[in-house]
């Protein structure tokens, strides 16, 4: 199902039978077993196609120290336009109850269609995108889609856009509160 692999990388990196739970930035694999891996092109047509769940799921920027009083610390970043940025999702170590809000917060995305195109990513060479989309394939989603290249790779034929994280995701994780 691999359709084109993600930047040349130096190493041979064989997926993991499981999550990766090391460090998110670094080599990842040319493929994820049960989804598809887009490269630039293929990301275009997917989209071009219809409707697809875009989730970027790389970390948000530390609060600044000593913020002044009473100033929200609402991060903004550049990401694909019509993205959900739900940050910390690709970890590999998430919580029982991180794991369920989760699951709930993708099946709203999605609209409990398991057959709906999702497109994970974050940035080139993150295990953050790889373990999202390995946890959509074990929870049945058929079409799951893994954007190695990421921002980067997008903003360089395509504008971003400035997005905010999911406050629902962030909320229920944070609160370690399920659907």
């Amino acid at each position: 199902m691999t359709a084109a692999a993600p930047a040349d990388s130096p190493v041979d990196v064989p997926e993991p039978a499981g999550l990766w739970e090391g460090a998110l930035q670094g080599y990842t694999p040319k493929s994820l077993a049960g989804a598809t891996v887009l490269d630039g092109p293929r990301l275009d047509a997917l989209l071009a196609a219809g409707p697809a769940v875009l989730i970027d799921v790389s970390e948000a920027d530390p609060t600044p120290p000593n913020p002044p009083a009473g100033r929200l610390w609402r991060p903004i970043h550049r990401a694909i336009p019509e993205s959900t940025w739900l940050p910390g999702a690709g970890s590999g170590t998430l919580s029982a109850p991180e794991q369920v809000a989760l699951a709930a917060r993708i099946a709203a995305l999605t609209q409990g269609d398991r057959g709906r195109a999702i497109v994970t990513y974050c940035h080139p060479d993150c295990w953050g995108s790889w373990n999202l989309g390995k946890r959509l394939v074990h929870l049945g989603y058929r079409n799951v889609h893994w954007y190695p290249e990421g921002i980067e790779g997008w903003q360089d034929r395509h504008d971003t856009a400035a997005i905010h994280p999911d406050e629902i995701w962030t909320r229920r994780a944070k609160d370690g509160a399920g659907p």
